[in-house]
């Protein structure tokens, strides 16, 4: 099943109804079994969308490009499926008839690190804004491409286990040792070469651990927000850099001329030094 376009509700005097550009092919009825995913371990994605037809196109398109798909109405079933299934990834339509969406996201974000991808109107802007604060990884407005939503929650997954790696490895790791100072990940503890605690917030500890486990690679600002997230860390893009100052100013001789954290102009910043791990 294909459409070009999946477009937000037109209210016709109260009821409220999707509008598809183009015509696409008719699909099964939504009361007729859909056929899954080849193999019980593709990726499997939850869709809430109280919206019939988005949310049968939705479910029709995943599925034919082999993705597993659970495609429900309503707050209560997404809760259910939760409970029970595993999830790779939510696809949440902020907008829903009579439920908050956002509360939906908050709810989710406070129990999982699932990765979701928001549905908004164009013109919702303080909901965009408002769903990534809250822990969103990636939005997609209405009306959109079929295949742009494809696109998105194939780079989602991908990060996804890509982050899961990282993890896994830093799991492993008691602390980094760099330049004659020590920080403890386990405490959350960094010492100077002379033995002396430096004091850090919960989300500078987070930042210089994604920095030092990734010497000399130069880093995003999207890439340090993946990295903090993994040391359980609220950091937003916009205070990234004032972070990395508050740091400077803590670890660095001389903050106008960083030794250690670096900045590669039009690209993001890289630490500048040999890292040992303790494992």
């Amino acid at each position: 099943m294909q459409a070009d376009l999946l477009g937000p509700r037109s209210r016709d005097n109260g009821a409220a109804r999707p509008f598809l550009a183009d015509a696409q092919r008719p699909g099964p009825r939504m009361n007729e079994p859909l056929k899954q995913a080849t193999s019980a371990l593709a990726p499997h994605v939850l869709v809430l969308d109280d919206d019939p037809s988005v949310r049968q196109l939705v479910r029709d398109y995943l599925v034919e490009n082999e993705l597993r798909v659970t495609a429900v109405a309503s707050g209560a079933e997404f809760n259910a499926v939760m409970n029970g299934e595993t999830i790779d990834l939510v696809v949440l339509d902020l907008r829903l008839q009579g439920e908050d969406g956002m509360q939906i996201a908050r709810r989710l974000r406070e129990t999982s690190a699932v990765p979701i991808l928001m549905l908004t109107g164009r013109i919702d802007e303080a909901d965009r804004v408002m769903g990534l604060e809250l822990g969103a990884d990636d939005y997609l407005t209405k009306p959109f491409s079929p295949r742009e939503l494809l696109a998105r929650i194939r780079a989602l997954l991908r990060r996804a286990r890509a982050q899961a790696t990282v993890a896994d490895a830093i799991s492993r790791v008691r602390a980094y040792r760099f330049g004659g100072w020590e920080l403890n990940i386990g405490l959350r503890r960094l010492k100077s070469a002379q033995g002396r605690t430096v004091e850090l917030t919960n989300g500078e500890v987070s930042l210089l651990a994604a920095f030092v486990s990734a010497p000399q690679r130069v880093l995003s600002r999207d890439q340090l927000l993946d990295l903090s997230r993994l040391h359980n860390a609220e950091v937003y893009d916009r205070s990234i850099d004032v972070q990395i100052l508050r740091l400077r100013r803590k670890i660095e001789a001389d903050p106008a001329q960083p030794a250690f954290i670096k900045t590669e102009r039009g690209a993001g910043y890289f630490f500048d030094a040999t890292v040992e791990v303790v494992s």
